[in-house]
């Protein structure tokens, strides 16, 4: 069975296989763009983080139509700020794959490390409040709470 080769939705040049990030993509040698198939986004995502948990909950805000078309397809994709933030990305409507263009699967990363970093940091924080409304707190509130027991 053969398939067709694909096209980059920015320059038209063909797709070669590469690897980002060890995943199988379809880079693009001029732009250095590359084509995540669907699921692949969640796998560059899974490099930062192995618990689905840390990635769960919308990826897409902001939707609009892109100006790129998708290699697979070659239907219109929709543009979107990866998860609130300021980094957009184009997917397929169909859901064939995402488009990254260069350097955008770092800051895919980067989202996701700044993401687990605050769900850690959250819950930490709810651990410590909630060790200070028992009384078990060793802050200010765990000594005051203290100071005043035997009295």
């Amino acid at each position: 069975m053969t398939t067709a080769t694909l096209m980059c939705p920015r320059d038209g040049a063909a797709l070669t296989l590469g690897r980002e990030h060890d995943i199988e993509v379809d880079r693009c040698p001029s732009c250095e763009g590359a084509w995540y198939d669907f699921g692949e986004l969640e796998e560059l995502e899974a490099t930062v983080t192995a618990d689905a948990d840390d990635r769960r909950g919308m990826i897409d805000y902001g939707k609009r139509p892109s100006e790129l078309k998708c290699p697979a397809c070659g239907e219109v994709m929709r543009a979107f700020n990866y998860r609130a933030h300021n980094l957009e990305l184009d997917a397929c409507e169909q859901e064939h794959g995402f488009w990254l263009d260069a350097g955008e699967a770092a800051r895919v990363r980067e989202v996701m490390r700044e993401r687990v970093s605050g769900l850690r940091r959250s819950g930490a924080a709810q651990e410590a409040w909630d060790r200070a409304k028992r009384g078990g707190g060793g802050g200010i509130v765990g000594k005051m709470r203290g100071m005043f027991k035997g009295r």
